[in-house]
């Protein structure tokens, strides 16, 4: 089980890995590290929203929260409670409209995907949303 602190430093630690890609060039990494970012401070306010102690982190965890083992964002801002704050907030709802394009399958694209544009708004999107997170 992961504890909420250590999912919200591991999220930030992804978030300034994925801007010093970023700043690397390496555009497509950037944008995958991103995305685990998001999707672990997604899981770190699951865990305050539902006084968890933790997140699940084995099958044996998962096993009577299968729902929760997911990687997609809209499942995971439903279950974290906070939809309706972030939807409605405007300049918040751009951040999620980025990151909300995010799935683990773009480990698979081809190399140079990502442009460095798409990666800078990727990156300052997710940097608000950790924030609301």
């Amino acid at each position: 089980m992961l504890i909420e602190e250590e999912l919200r430093r591991i999220a930030k630690a992804r978030l300034d890995d994925a801007q010093a890609l970023l700043d690397a060039r390496r555009y497509d990494s950037a944008n995958y590290l991103c995305g685990y970012a998001v999707e672990l401070a997604l899981k770190a306010r699951i865990c305050n929203t539902l006084s968890w102690e933790g997140y699940p982190s084995t099958s044996a965890e998962f096993k009577n929260y299968q729902t929760f083992k997911t990687h997609d964002f809209d499942v995971l801002l439903h279950l974290t409670g906070l939809e309706r704050e972030i939807k409605t907030d405007e300049r918040i709802m751009r951040a999620w409209s980025v990151v909300g394009e995010w799935n683990p399958e773009v480990r698979y694209q081809p190399i140079g995907t990502a442009t460095k544009e798409a990666t800078r708004l990727m990156v300052d999107a997710a940097k608000k949303l950790l924030e609301k997170l």
